[in-house]
């Protein structure tokens, strides 16, 4: 899970993303799907960010190539956060529930 800069122009996001992208398949990874979830308000503000854009993708890459990311993802300054997790399937789809308003 990525979330980038909300305050980025369409091209400069596209960018942000790309460069994300290539550093996976760089290091022999593969994309397997990228869920946009688009602009969402972040549950606290972070370096003065209230809102950003979420990018859930899933992908395989080597573990040794996993610090190799992280590494490059704290140079990143459109990056606002990022979240690595083992997933044992890729869902094509993702939906949520409604939260049930209480009375």
């Amino acid at each position: 899970m990525y979330v980038i800069k909300a305050t980025l122009s369409e091209e400069a996001r596209q960018k942000a993303l790309d460069k994300i992208l290539t550093g996976i398949t760089s290091r022999g990874g593969e994309i397997k799907k990228i869920h946009d979830q688009g602009r969402r308000r972040l549950a606290y503000e972070i370096d003065g960010h209230r809102e950003g854009y979420y990018y859930l993708i899933y992908f395989t890459v080597s573990p040794g190539a996993i610090g190799e990311l992280w590494q490059e993802y704290h140079l990143n300054e459109d990056l606002i956060r990022y979240i690595t997790l083992r997933a044992d399937d890729v869902m094509e789809k993702i939906e949520f529930k409604a939260l049930i308003e209480e009375q």
